[in-house]
């Protein structure tokens, strides 16, 4: 349920509202726009009576929030989040920001590729320390020194790191390295107890949609996160599993505007995982900013035949610095005012 409240209600108005929803055993999350305030209210909400809660001086009215996701909602949140990643990067709200770099930290050619998607105009430098494989013979990461490397790149660089988180119990280890960004693999886009840990910290997450999650479980996810207390969370398009085998995966292009539509959150872009191969990666990165993302993220490594991981569907720093020019257009005609 959410409460709109009245423009000329003062601020202890609202307070004294939110003790006496909160003195009732519910919970409140409070969306302070431009142009109205709301309090979303969480619990069995079949127990508030809404013709009670018009009657009340400060609210202008009162409406019935049906889906399950409610901190995720944009009802409970009118206008778009904007998360500072730190290094004064910003995602969300017309803020738009690309995340590039290797599958697999592999080394000293990390600070080789990180020099050169930023030259490129990439914000955000990705890569991975702990690696989800579906083999467990296959490249796993190199852990902890993984995260030492990205800490090094960044340092260097300025620019915020993005790194999967796959264990629970390596949380501490990524505070401790102050991790800009966690990322939120596929495979454990309903690992509820990890995403409630990550849900803990203050850390911006990148949450990736399951590998065959509908669109209500990627944002239910995101409600679990969000449910600890962390709001920062941007929801990522990967691509799905379908029946199609010319691809990796199937990217769901029209994931990106009904997610704008039912959320606040920002949503990104992966082509990378979602086509896997590099032949069309870039096509695909130019039809999601086209349909609106907040950003993407893109694999890049100065020689994907010897990548580590996922080389087949890296590009070079060269094609990504082609590929970035061309988003930069794209950009400039899906925003421009008409």
């Amino acid at each position: 349920m959410i409460a709109v409240v009245k423009q000329s209600a003062s601020p202890e108005q609202l307070q004294q509202f939110i003790a006496w929803i909160e003195g009732r055993g519910f919970k409140t999350h409070v969306s302070v726009g431009e142009a109205e305030t709301i309090v979303g209210i969480i619990g069995d909400t079949s127990r508030i009576d809404p013709f009670l809660l018009e009657s009340m001086d400060i609210i202008e009215r009162v409406q019935r929030v049906s889906e399950a996701f409610k901190k995720a909602n944009r009802k409970f949140h009118p206008e778009d989040t904007i998360i500072d990643c730190g290094y004064g990067v910003l995602v969300g709200g017309g803020h738009f920001q690309v995340m590039a770099g290797p599958c697999s930290v592999e080394g000293e050619n990390l600070l080789t590729i990180a020099r050169a998607v930023r030259a490129a105009g990439a914000t955000i430098l990705r890569g991975g320390a702990f690696k989800p494989r579906t083999s467990p013979y296959a490249c796993q990461g190199m852990g902890e020194a993984g995260l030492d490397l990205l800490c090094e790149a960044r340092e260097e660089l300025g620019m915020p790191i993005v790194t999967e988180l796959m264990d629970p119990r390596d949380v501490q280890t990524f505070i401790d390295h102050e991790i800009d960004i966690i990322q939120i693999g596929a495979r454990n886009a309903q690992n509820f107890p990890l995403l409630r840990e990550v849900g803990k910290t203050d850390i911006p997450v990148l949450l990736k949609r399951g590998i065959a999650g509908t669109i209500d479980e990627h944002l239910m996810a995101a409600e679990y996160i969000m449910s600890e207390g962390n709001e920062k969370v941007m929801l990522c398009e990967r691509g799905i599993r379908t029946f199609e085998t010319r691809t990796r995966n199937t990217f769901d292009v029209n994931a990106i505007p009904v997610l704008k539509n039912l959320t606040h959150l920002p949503v990104i872009g992966d082509p990378s995982h979602a086509t896997g191969y590099t032949r069309y990666v870039r096509p695909v990165a130019y039809a999601a900013t086209a349909a609106g993302v907040d950003g993407l993220e893109i694999e890049v490594h100065d020689n994907p035949t010897e990548a580590w991981s996922d080389g087949a569907q890296a590009l070079t720093p060269e094609m990504f610095a082609d590929a970035m020019r061309r988003i930069s257009l794209i950009r400039e005609a899906v925003t421009a005012e008409v």
